[in-house]
């Protein structure tokens, strides 16, 4: 069966938390759960990087704006992980070109990418920090369950993040709004520090 349910499933989810991704395959792969983890995602250097990350991940997540400015920094290393992620499953799998992979893996993750930092945005506008933890806990859950649903169901898996991925793109344009309000507000406080400092 081809690898590409599995791939767009690991990059939506890299786009979320791709250090998450690369933990629970990792841990998947050792464990011997699965047979679909290639050997460089179940070193334990590699193990033990996407667990601390993740660990400061789950922390900066969950703090109103730190979550804005760590997604404003992701913007780069989640879509190129879920293309490494995605090149690696199909080097595994084998019936489906590596640069095709990676190429899936990293647009699938540049979208859900761009969805979480808009919907964490609209969020920002909220003076209350229980909506982020809250969330970023359901981010965190979904993740965890897609990607354990994909290792053994992946066709399952990969609807599944289809429709997260849908849902969520309508959810930033109907929050499209808010989300300028977020940026209005980024704007007016560094043109106030920048007064400030003149």
């Amino acid at each position: 069966m081809s690898a590409l349910p599995l791939i767009f499933t690991a990059g939506w989810a890299s786009g979320v938390n791709a250090y998450a991704v690369v933990l629970l395959l990792g841990v998947f792969g050792v464990t011997g759960l699965s047979d679909e983890v290639p050997e460089a995602l179940q070193r334990t250097d590699v193990l033990i990087a996407a667990g601390v990350l993740f660990l400061i991940e789950a922390i900066a997540d969950k703090v109103p704006y730190l979550d804005s400015f760590w997604d404003a920094v992701h913007t780069i290393v989640r879509p190129a992980s879920g293309a490494v992620v995605a090149a690696l499953l199909a080097g595994q799998d084998g019936s489906l070109p590596q640069l095709a992979a990676g190429a899936v893996g990293g647009t699938t993750a540049l979208a859900s990418h761009l969805v979480k930092a808009g919907t964490r945005m609209a969020i920002n506008t909220s003076p209350e920090p229980a909506s982020n933890i809250v969330m970023s806990l359901v981010e965190d859950l979904a993740v965890g369950g897609i990607v354990t649903i994909a290792l053994f169901h992946p066709v399952v898996a990969a609807v599944c993040a289809g429709t997260l991925l849908v849902i969520g793109m309508l959810l930033a344009y109907l929050l499209a709004s808010r989300i300028r309000r977020y940026r209005m507000r980024r704007r007016q406080r560094r043109e106030a520090k920048r007064v400030a400092a003149v």
